[in-house]
């Protein structure tokens, strides 16, 4: 599948790419298929030894020296994050998060500018949209930015200043705004669905009619490929998605038939399932599964001409078929 992602960048002139977070989920698909291209990846890490094509960077904050990582560098995909913390310790989890995914983004997008770069991915998230949407009106670009949680927060914060570096010195800002994304080495809420979905146990969470948006890796390499030079993508903002929107019922039951597994799912009333949630501290969890949250991606397949290259079913293949390899034995 990574082939096909790959093939979406090879009209496109070899270039040499910084990418951020290189030895997380998302960025060892897209050092990957940036590798099969021709491109020049430089990727940056915060630990680990220096190497062909491999720099250090340590902890990014505001005071990150990005100078040696940015050296000939002519496009910026970031990547690295501090992501969402199940259990978070922090007493100030805004102010974490901002240290790192607003003045970290800004710091290097400053850089960059400084050593010449000519654009700058910048990987957002839906959640600058928000958590929740109507089942039958899915988040569009036109929407006004409403985040509801810390991560997303600093993550509107981020986008805001990119746009003001945009406007000052000319470097071109691309940002995607994906929903969850999985694939070969998921981790998080996805990681921990397989798992319940492997074991088997009766879950009440039959009949739920919501949308729920999802992005494969193999789609947003595909994407951010396509992102790394044309010309529309400059100075633009994206909703990406699959392009097909699933209940949590039917993923669960797509995830199970996959497995060769039932799904042993029974109905139970909303409103019991969310007091119950907020009663064991788990009610974010509880609207995740219940709620929709859908994006209009058409947007961006007008604006570039992109087509997600891999299928819903195809996709939730490959990661199920990754899982029972090397986690789910």
């Amino acid at each position: 599948m990574m082939e096909t992602a790959a093939q979406n960048s090879r009209a496109a002139r070899p270039q040499t790419v910084l990418v951020t977070g290189a030895d997380g989920f998302i960025g060892r698909h897209l050092g990957a298929a940036l590798g099969k291209t021709g491109h020049r990846v430089r990727a940056a890490t915060r630990t680990g030894p220096v190497s062909a094509g491999k720099i250090a960077v340590g902890d990014i904050g505001p005071e990150t020296d990005w100078s040696a990582a940015l050296d000939g560098v002519e496009v910026v995909v970031h990547l690295a994050a501090r992501a969402h913390i199940l259990k978070e310790t922090a007493q100030n989890p805004l102010a974490v998060f901002q240290q790192v995914n607003t003045a970290g983004t800004l710091c290097l997008a400053r850089m960059s500018a400084a050593c010449g770069v000519r654009r700058f991915i910048f990987v957002s998230s839906v959640g600058v949209n928000g958590d929740q949407t109507p089942a039958d009106r899915p988040f569009t670009e036109a929407d006004a930015p409403h985040p509801v949680r810390a991560y997303a927060t600093a993550k509107w914060e981020a986008e805001q200043g990119l746009w003001q570096i945009q406007s000052e010195h000319g470097l071109e800002i691309v940002i995607l705004r994906p929903p969850l994304v999985y694939g070969p080495g998921v981790k998080g809420n996805f990681l921990r669905l397989l798992n319940l979905t492997r074991r088997g146990l009766p879950l009440p969470l039959g009949h739920i009619d919501n949308r729920r948006s999802l992005i494969a890796v193999d789609n947003l390499v595909s994407l951010l490929c396509t992102c790394l030079d044309h010309p529309a993508a400059a100075n633009a903002c994206f909703l990406v998605s699959d392009g097909q929107d699933l209940s949590t019922t039917e993923l669960i039951e797509q995830l199970a038939d996959l497995m060769q597994r039932r799904a042993w799912l029974f109905p139970v009333p909303a409103g019991m399932l969310r007091t119950m949630g907020k009663r064991l501290g788990r009610e974010q969890i509880i609207n995740q599964l219940w709620g929709s949250l859908a994006v209009d991606s058409s947007h961006v397949r007008r604006t570039l001409g992109w087509e997600p290259p891999v299928t819903v079913q195809a996709a939730l293949e490959r990661t199920v078929q990754w899982y029972l390899n090397h986690q789910g034995r």
